[in-house]
């Protein structure tokens, strides 16, 4: 009992959520599927871009970890936590001087990526399916959409790393984003609906 109990507040506080703030999510929307079309018109240079993110991501993690791990004292598993900083460090300096190195190291992970994204997204059209009953078939095929970008991506390898990655973030900017537009819409309704309900 307390489980569908849980699950129908879950709901009443993404349909609260959607309507007092669609117009981020509208925002947030348009701003991924722009992102996603200049990825695919550039994809070599959106591969190097992503490849650049990340290092600098795993660059700054590696130095955060050593000064906390310094700042500390007596911290247990010293070396271990030494050891990750810096290989986390190394990692970020490698993708950042080396982007087009970097690239198939760096597929591989958005595969993982995406087949994680893709089952979340489709978990979460179900479950939310009563709380978004307009957009929850646009987000179970953004999650099938990210599914089969894996596949693609798998099949691809490793001739095409260098472009892929680029196309691929595109798409799922896309579709991701297309999904939180009509998500966005469905707010906005509700918030009309409820606006005439209340006047």
């Amino acid at each position: 009992m307390s489980s569908i109990q849980n699950a129908s507040e879950m709901q009443d506080a993404l349909k609260d959520a959607l309507r007092a703030h669609w117009k981020l999510f509208l925002f947030q929307g348009v701003v991924m599927i722009i992102l996603g079309i200049l990825a695919i018109v550039e994809p070599v240079i959106a591969t190097i871009a992503v490849d650049i993110y990340v290092g600098w991501l795993f660059l700054l993690s590696g130095i955060m970890g050593l000064v906390a791990l310094f700042s500390a004292r007596d911290v247990p598993a010293f070396l271990w936590m030494l050891i990750t900083a810096a290989l986390s460090m190394v990692v970020g300096v490698l993708l950042i001087w080396k982007p087009a190195e970097g690239a198939l190291s760096l597929t591989m992970v958005l595969t993982a990526f995406f087949i994680a994204e893709g089952i979340f997204q489709i978990a979460g059209s179900f479950a939310y399916r009563e709380a978004i009953p307009g957009s929850w078939g646009w987000m179970l095929a953004s999650g099938i959409c990210d599914l089969i970008l894996a596949v693609i991506i798998i099949m691809s390898l490793p001739l095409s790393a260098g472009w892929t990655l680029g196309i691929l973030v595109g798409i799922n900017l896309m579709t991701s984003g297309w999904a939180i537009v009509i998500t966005a819409i469905e707010g906005r309704s509700i918030a009309r609906t409820l606006g005439r309900a209340a006047a």
